[in-house]
């Protein structure tokens, strides 16, 4: 943040101009860690779901070619 501020400063000569830039560089920052944020609960919540999904069909295929000595009786 201090780098863009400097260098804004000395391009433009103007502490107002380089005050803003530096106000915009760090809200877009923040935005794309939010959004970074997001993807990253997104993509965990998608693999804990197929994984999920995974183990329900892995129980069906077990329990569809288990013998039929096998299975339980109660």
């Amino acid at each position: 943040m201090c780098a863009s501020l400097l260098g804004t400063y000395f391009v433009s000569h103007s502490i107002r101009s380089a005050l803003v830039t530096t106000v915009d560089i760090w809200l877009l920052l923040q935005v794309a860690y939010f959004a970074s944020v997001l993807f990253l609960i997104w993509r965990a919540s998608c693999a804990s779901k197929r994984s999920q999904r995974i183990l329900r069909f892995d129980d069906l295929e077990e329990m569809r070619y288990r013998p039929g000595h096998c299975e339980k009786k109660d």
